[in-house]
């Protein structure tokens, strides 16, 4: 095939997958992106793996840097990498001078990811570089070219994943390897030095999530792109927000990834795939509910024991004897919410930071310093307990349970779950106080707020108890990205387990997300399908197993197991102010329902 058509099809393939704007591609290049994709993928070798270090493991051990000495699509290689794992970049000519330069910079890196194509491996300096770095950090060699030029590394042992393509396809998917996005099982087909010899080639499994085109997993793409274009584009245009991301998974391979419309409706900032998004409620499942049951697991938490048990606050309140399984199915009996925010005297806020107004709730506006503590959580407990055994939503339980997680991990719950999982299943843009790690123009703003802080919140929690607790409670506070929140479901629907590493066992994945209450659908936590069927919730063709949770910011995750499904809806809904058009408009349902009617076309 001519280069150039070659070429021209990869990319159309990409932005088919990536882009939203890729909608009017034609089906023969998609049959001829995937029949490339197989062609590629039979053409990547692994080698010198004895030692199981591919796929990556233990990323919360690693310091991962990715060198790119001019191989031609650096960009596509890292922009993978960097959806598994932090990874900081660097790129360069293969001088000694600019090496050594590298090197310098890299003296805080444990792991190293180098991108070799077949003319830089000739260059004795690149080698030597290789040679001295492999003395104290772990390297991965990512190859592409004839697969003769392995005979100059017939001396490395590092790691090698080898590409005999040199395509996009062949970038992403060795940058895919180094992680086990994907499954390699290619052999050498020729003797090339005494290391490398004819059927030399190690097998490694996926572990983590791939990036397929629908008809990969047998789905028609324009089944997917053409309902849920047509109603993100009437969401938008009806202002039900002003932008929004959504992706779907399927079988472990995200199949659908777009980015729609704006941050704003002033139309300056066109919404991204890798956009920071205010959660809202789906912290609770992300943040909270996932501390109870790692705590719960150990044995460090019982469900079946009281709030006075865990929290001696407690004791001399109506909260001694509730149990935290009632907490968590949100049947203890907890007023709904408490609009603590309106109760601020002027003292109580300051437009400038201070010891005695350390806590920042937006730019330029500050709270009294331990208001939370002093104020917000005595009147937690000391609020009425109204219809204890019924099934009341209220964000008062998970403040409870953030102070039980706190009590029981003996961390700082925004620490506690950035080490526990966050940063090991390589969610590294999700977290607490975003604008702290990352650029302000990353994060899409939610609401202007005119009735409390009187700005445009963008990075700062929208919800405002979360926002007076120091931007951290067990309800709110959590901001992520789509591709972050595939790995959690991901996680989840594997029961437990992701990368090649245990998070939960099975049992206790199947506990929290299966119905828990005899007087609602709910679960330990997490939100379910619905029985009623006349609700259509979360869809009226989601499976009885499908579990998840929405967020007031318009946002949510639904994980069916029954189809290895996961559904990821981001926007801002509330953006320049509250409206109820995403809710009127049924966006999230009906785009649920068109992703499982795509499906259902396919089988």
């Amino acid at each position: 095939m001519h280069i150039y058509k070659r070429f021209h099809l990869l990319i159309v393939f990409f932005l088919f997958v990536f882009n939203a704007c890729a909608q009017t591609a034609r089906q023969d290049h998609i049959k001829i992106s995937l029949e490339e994709e197989k062609v590629t993928l039979a053409n990547i070798v692994v080698l010198n793996n004895e030692l199981g270090q591919l796929p990556l493991k233990g990323l919360q051990e690693l310091k991962i840097a990715s060198i790119g000495l001019g191989f031609q699509y650096t960009t596509a290689f890292e922009e993978m990498l960097s959806r598994y794992a932090p990874v900081d970049f660097f790129a360069g000519d293969t001088t000694l001078k600019n090496l050594q330069a590298i090197s310098e910079q890299l003296k805080y890196h444990n792991t190293l990811i180098i991108q070799a194509s077949e003319d830089i491996l000739t260059n004795r300096s690149v080698l030597d570089f290789i040679k001295s770095e492999s003395i104290s950090k772990k390297i991965i060699i990512c190859g592409f070219g004839t697969t003769q030029k392995l005979a100059l590394l017939d001396n490395i042992t590092t790691p090698i994943i080898w590409s005999s393509d040199t395509s996009i396809v062949a970038a992403r998917n060795s940058a895919a390897g180094v992680f086990g996005g994907i499954a390699i099982a290619g052999k050498l087909k020729e003797n090339i030095s005494p290391r490398y010899k004819i059927g030399s080639g190690f097998t490694t499994i996926k572990t983590r999530l791939g990036y397929s085109l629908p008809e990969a997993l047998g789905i028609d793409s324009k089944n997917l792109i053409e309902p849920i274009d047509n109603i993100i584009r009437e969401a938008i245009a009806e202002k039900a927000t002003p932008g929004a991301v959504v992706m779907v998974v399927k079988n472990g391979e995200v199949i659908f990834e777009h980015a729609y419309g704006f941050h704003t409706y002033e139309k300056t900032t066109p919404t991204h795939t890798s956009d920071i998004f205010d959660l809202a409620s789906i912290s609770k499942i992300t943040a909270t509910t996932l501390a109870v049951m790692r705590l719960n697991e150990q044995k460090r938490i019982d469900l079946n024991q009281t709030m006075g048990h865990y929290l001696l606050q407690a004791r001399n309140t109506n909260k001694n004897m509730v149990k935290l399984r009632d907490v968590m199915l949100h049947q203890a009996g907890f007023v709904p919410y408490i609009p603590f925010y309106k109760y601020l005297k002027p003292a109580d806020q300051s437009n400038d930071s201070s010891a005695a107004y350390a806590v920042k709730l937006a730019d330029g506006r500050y709270l009294r310093t331990n208001y939370y503590r002093d104020v917000m959580w005595p009147e937690m407990l000391q609020s009425k307990i109204e219809t204890p055994g019924k099934y009341v939503y209220s964000d008062i339980s998970m403040y409870v349970m953030k102070e039980v997680v706190e009590q029981q991990s003996s961390e700082p719950i925004e620490k506690y779950v950035q080490e526990q999982f966050y940063i090991p299943l390589g969610m590294s843009k999700t977290g607490y106080k975003p604008r702290l790690r990352f650029a302000k123009e990353q994060i899409v703003p939610t609401e202007n707020d005119t009735s409390f802080r009187n700005t445009l919140l963008q990075g700062y929690v929208h919800d405002q108890g979360a926002a007076m607790a120091n931007g951290v409670a067990g309800h709110a506070g959590v901001f992520s990205t789509a591709n972050d929140l595939a790995i959690y479901g991901q996680m989840l629907l594997n029961k437990g387990t992701y990368g090649g590493e245990i998070y939960f066992s099975p049992a206790i994945v199947d506990e929290y997300t299966s119905k828990q209450s005899s007087v609602s659908r709910r679960g330990l936590g997490f939100d379910r399908w619905d029985p009623d069927t006349t609700k259509a919730y979360p869809s009226k063709l989601a499976s009885p197993l499908t579990f998840g949770h929405t967020g007031y910011t318009g946002t949510c995750i639904w994980m069916d197991p029954s189809q290895q499904l996961t559904f990821i809806f981001l926007s801002n809904r509330v953006h320049p102010t509250v409206t109820n058009k995403l809710y009127e408009l049924n966006v999230r349902s009906r785009i649920q329902d068109a992703i499982y009617e795509a499906i259902a076309k396919g089988m």
